[in-house]
């Protein structure tokens, strides 16, 4: 065989490997563009903050653990301390993110705030959290009063002993802990706290008891398609879908986001898959939506945390900001008419 068709053989079939191995396209599910909720850890719950804010038109409600207000680090790295409430006696001032919102509502980088006075928030801060402090998460509180959301629709939950974590059910470090995979579980008025529970409660209402036996699938899907690299963001991310839905039901979209050094590559399924969201979610026709960033060095992002504080770009807080947009079409994309197919299971 000729050197150039040796060449040709092997780029061929590295090619058709690579092709092989890539995840399926995150599916269209024909979900209902009414009742998109988001909820997050750490910066997670930053950037969920961010999305209801930047995208309010289309986001009915919020959870937001250990989370502080809309731009609050205002793209510069030194803020970030502040923001996380670890500066006594300095902690972030929500007045100045609300100054800064209502700007760039007027000038049409995000949706119009008065979209907000309709959600539904639930905001949580453990006492025993000693990486986003209780200071950070009062301004976030004091943030959305002043953006209009009405006390009746927003809860704080702030009371807990809990460390920097999400709390679940059945899984996870004890109450206080502050370490991997920041997944805890505590016990309140004698009963675990299950706290994607209280979250989907607070925005939506009443719902059915979780399954204890899971119906639906978690699917990885190519998150590429929506986003390169160079937004730290992951080659692939997941989404849980109840058979309810897969079988045609009108089912809402959740966005849950990971929390620094929690993505899949960091702490493998112990959030997208060992936390109760997907339980809350096949029994109430919930599609769960859960996608990851990576670490990146270059991008000044060494724990995989979401961008909150500018490493994607000045407008990383806008509606046009690479992580938002990407998100944005994931959403667009399971709302959008059925293609009757799922991708392959997790």
């Amino acid at each position: 065989m000729k050197l150039s068709s040796l060449v040709a053989t092997l780029s061929l079939a590295c090619g058709l490997a690579s092709f092989a191995q890539a995840s399926p396209p995150l599916p269209s599910m024909g979900a209902s563009p009414d009742g998109t909720s988001v909820s997050g850890l750490s910066s997670g719950a930053f950037m969920a903050v961010q999305y209801q804010v930047a995208y309010s038109a289309s986001v009915t409600g919020a959870g937001i653990v250990a989370g502080g207000p809309y731009y609050c680090a205002a793209g510069l790295l030194t803020n970030v301390a502040i923001c996380m409430g670890m500066i006594p006696l300095f902690p972030p001032n929500p007045n100045l993110m609300l100054m800064a919102a209502k700007d760039f509502a007027s000038d049409g980088r995000i949706d119009p705030l008065s979209n907000l006075q309709n959600d539904r928030v639930y905001v949580f801060s453990g006492t025993k959290d000693t990486v986003v402090y209780q200071a950070a998460v009062n301004a976030t509180v004091a943030f959305f009063k002043a953006a209009g959301v009405p006390d009746a629709n927003l809860v704080y939950v702030k009371t807990v002993p809990s460390g920097h974590a999400l709390l679940t059910p059945a899984f996870g470090n004890s109450c206080g802990a502050n370490a991997a995979p920041y997944i805890s579980h505590c016990t309140v008025a004698k009963k675990s706290y299950d706290q994607p529970g209280a979250i989907f409660t607070q925005i939506y209402g009443p719902l059915n008891p979780p399954f204890k036996t899971r119906t639906g699938q978690l699917l990885t899907f190519n998150q590429r398609e929506f986003a390169d690299a160079s937004t730290s963001m992951a080659d692939d991310a997941y989404v849980y879908v109840p058979a309810s839905c897969a079988k045609g039901a009108s089912c809402k979209v959740h966005v849950a986001f990971h929390g620094c050094n929690q993505s899949a590559a960091m702490v493998k399924d112990d959030f997208y898959g060992k936390s109760s969201y997907n339980d809350w979610a096949d029994s109430n026709n919930i599609i769960m939506l859960y996608p990851q960033v990576n670490a990146s060095q270059a991008l000044n992002n060494p724990q995989g945390c979401w961008d909150w504080y500018g490493y994607t770009g000045a407008n990383y807080a806008f509606k046009s900001g690479p992580q938002l947009k990407a998100i944005h079409a994931m959403i667009e994309r399971l709302t959008s008419p059925s293609s009757g197919s799922v991708a392959t299971a997790h």
